[in-house]
């Protein structure tokens, strides 16, 4: 990686504070992964499901939510005292901020050896990965939850009436050659999924033909 690729990465690890920084996401985490970890056990003796695969999902949340105990004070806090970065990160919001001549620090860091800038990151990183593994965890069982059916959006355009069934996450997929993307629009009575044609130009329009898709529902327990 050059040391455009690790400037890149360093505006990640800033956009990973922000969002750390709005809620308290420690303690959302763990709440949510003691609730998935008592649905899961209510399943065992259930002969439709692999006790081995539910261990090892059991086991994997146990895991995630031992390292998260074990982040002390607030998630990215080491981020915060480092006065470098922050300087880094407060000059990176102004267009053009990075330039040598105001942070000639940081390009200095940029001129280090590749495998000093990657270890750099990797130890500012670090304390963010249980928050990751967490997440992950939990965004597969939801990915997991639902089921796909099939569906057609004719000459572009699909409703489907909820009746009160809300979803967390909907999940859309389409044949990769079609030159169209879908825009959805839903609440607890209707869902509208509107395919919309990949020509990117000032104005959107409708895509006006038949669309073959599947739609996943999901929603944790």
């Amino acid at each position: 990686a050059d040391r455009t690729d690790h400037h890149a990465a360093l505006g990640v690890l800033f956009e990973i504070l922000e969002v750390a920084s709005r809620a308290d996401l420690k303690s959302d985490l763990l709440q949510e992964l003691d609730r998935q970890k008592k649905a899961l056990n209510a399943l065992r003796n259930n002969p439709q499901i692999s006790e081995d695969a539910l261990d090892l999902i059991l086991d994997q949340i146990e895991n995630d939510s031992a390292k998260l105990l074990e982040i002390n004070g607030k998630i990215g806090q080491h981020l915060r005292d480092n006065e470098w970065l922050m300087g880094i990160k407060q000059r990176a919001i102004i267009p053009g901020g990075v330039c040598e001549f105001d942070l000639p620090s940081y390009h200095y860091w940029q001129h280090l050896p590749e495998d000093r800038r990657r270890a750099d990151l990797s130890e500012w990183l670090a304390p963010l990965l249980p928050l990751k593994a967490g997440i992950s965890i939990l965004l597969k069982l939801l990915r997991e939850s639902g089921r796909a059916r099939r569906f057609t959006a004719l000459q572009g355009s699909f409703q489907q009436m909820q009746g009160g069934r809300v979803a967390q996450l909907l999940s859309v997929t389409l044949d990769r050659s079609l030159p169209c993307f879908p825009e959805i629009s839903a609440n607890k009575y209707a869902l509208n999924i509107r395919f919309v044609a990949a020509d990117f130009c000032a104005k959107t329009s409708l895509y006006e033909q038949d669309v073959d898709f599947s739609l996943v529902f999901c929603s944790l327990q």
